[in-house]
């Protein structure tokens, strides 16, 4: 079980981890990919609505709830002493809403969210066909979420998805703005080029998340070169959730097609590796002692 060995917040940590170095944030689907990432000495971990909903079976237009996510959140939470990040789409509403957003998701356990300025319906930041609010009512949500705050180091990403309905300049006007209505750290969604994500660094004064999904409009860039720019927290949203979903699409055809997994076991995890991530035998000597049996 985590053992959570300091009073900070989870927000003060993930602020320490960005200022050492740029933190690489894997999106992790579930509290079990959560310990896998603890193990593997990660800084911290995402929450993805992408994944979320993918693992639900819908697709990600903001159809999941503020409960569903902030559930899901908090189940991670309690499965590491990582700071968790977590995805919160649009904030669920309007100003008042993001207000109620962030309090659920502080009292989670979370670091910190982001919020986007897309309009509902929202779709993936690497589609087309997106459309925006206003600044004008970005900069409201974001003065709700920075008053929501009950401890000032919770930590407020602002994503603008501005690049592909505005334009460039338009991206860096936006994330200006944000950052006066208080957000800590800009996530620029959906940047084409090297030369791009380098310029918004150099225009933006502030954290910056530098986005690195797989099969979308930006170049795959290396954590070396991000960090060398600027950018403080490197996201690998779906990375391990496509991977798995992949190898699992795998063994079920290998069952349908031979009537057996046998061809598909080198590829697993095993019995007694799952067991060591979930601590199993930790389970058994506590419930031993609390019967008061040694053995």
């Amino acid at each position: 079980m985590p053992q959570f060995l300091s009073q900070e917040s989870p927000g003060t940590r993930l602020r320490r981890a960005i200022r050492q170095a740029p933190v690489l944030l894997p999106g992790v689907f579930c509290p079990l990919v959560a310990k896998m990432a603890e193990r593997l000495q990660f800084k911290a971990v995402y929450l993805s609505g992408g994944a979320l909903s993918a693992a639900a079976g819908v697709p990600d237009i903001g159809l999941l709830t503020l409960s569903e996510f902030v559930a899901e959140a908090q189940r991670i939470v309690q499965s590491t002493t990582l700071p968790v990040i977590s995805d919160a789409d649009t904030g669920f509403g309007e100003a008042l809403n993001v207000e109620r957003t962030v309090k659920l998701f502080e009292a989670a356990g979370v670091a910190g969210i982001h919020l986007e300025d897309q309009q509902m319906p929202k779709r993936c930041g690497h589609l087309s066909g997106k459309s925006l609010v206003s600044t004008e009512e970005m900069v409201a949500k974001l003065r709700a979420a920075t008053a929501a705050k009950a401890n000032p180091d919770f930590f407020l990403i602002a994503r603008t998805d501005a690049r592909g309905v505005e334009g460039f300049d338009a991206a860096v006007n936006r994330a200006l703005a944000y950052i006066e209505a208080g957000a800590d750290a800009i996530f620029p969604e959906a940047l084409e080029t090297a030369e791009e994500f380098a310029e918004f660094a150099q225009r933006v004064p502030v954290p910056l998340l530098a986005n690195m999904t797989e099969f979308g409009k930006s170049p795959q860039l290396d954590a070396t070169s991000l960090g060398q720019m600027g950018y403080k927290l490197i996201l690998f949203p779906l990375s391990a959730f496509r991977s798995a979903m992949k190898a699992a699409e795998d063994t079920l055809k290998s069952i349908a097609a031979h009537g057996h997994q046998r061809d598909a076991i080198p590829g697993m995890l095993t019995r007694a590796e799952l067991y060591d991530y979930l601590e199993y035998t930790t389970y058994e000597q506590r419930d031993r002692a609390y019967f008061g049996t040694k053995n």
